[in-house]
């Protein structure tokens, strides 16, 4: 029981390391990032899940969520896209982003998936600051 109690404790108290202190494992495309996906996510997804990814591309769409900011890279020819999550501490700089301007951001992937309900494929980033 006190074991269960003090996994728990470290659970949720988990603090991760800045991400824009963190080595990208790959720097992609996001286009190129998000056709490889819809090629096949099960084989992207053991690529790149849970890795730190840099990902260069132009903002489509931000969405302001709560206390934070989604920022949106979207296929427009295929609907597919790929959404950051922020880390609290660069919150202010992912604010600033607009449609269309051209970023690179960096965090940790998610992984992707095929939706049946929206019909398209999505990638999902936790953790990301923008790189310089």
């Amino acid at each position: 029981m006190i074991a269960g109690a003090v996994v728990i404790y470290f659970i949720f108290t988990e603090k991760f390391t800045d991400t824009s202190k963190k080595d990208a494992a790959f720097t992609v495309n996001a286009m190129d990032f998000l056709r490889e996906f819809q090629k096949s996510d099960s084989l992207a997804n053991k690529k790149y899940a849970e890795q730190i990814i840099t990902v260069r591309g132009r903002v489509t769409e931000t969405e302001a969520a709560d206390t934070t900011i989604n920022i949106k890279m979207i296929d427009t020819a295929t609907a597919a896209y790929i959404i950051f999550a922020f880390q609290q501490q660069h919150l202010a700089e992912a604010k600033q982003l607009k449609a269309g301007d051209s970023v690179s951001i960096k965090g940790s992937c998610s992984g992707g998936t095929y939706s049946d309900i929206l019909e398209t494929e999505f990638v999902t980033f936790k953790r990301c600051a923008i790189t310089k």
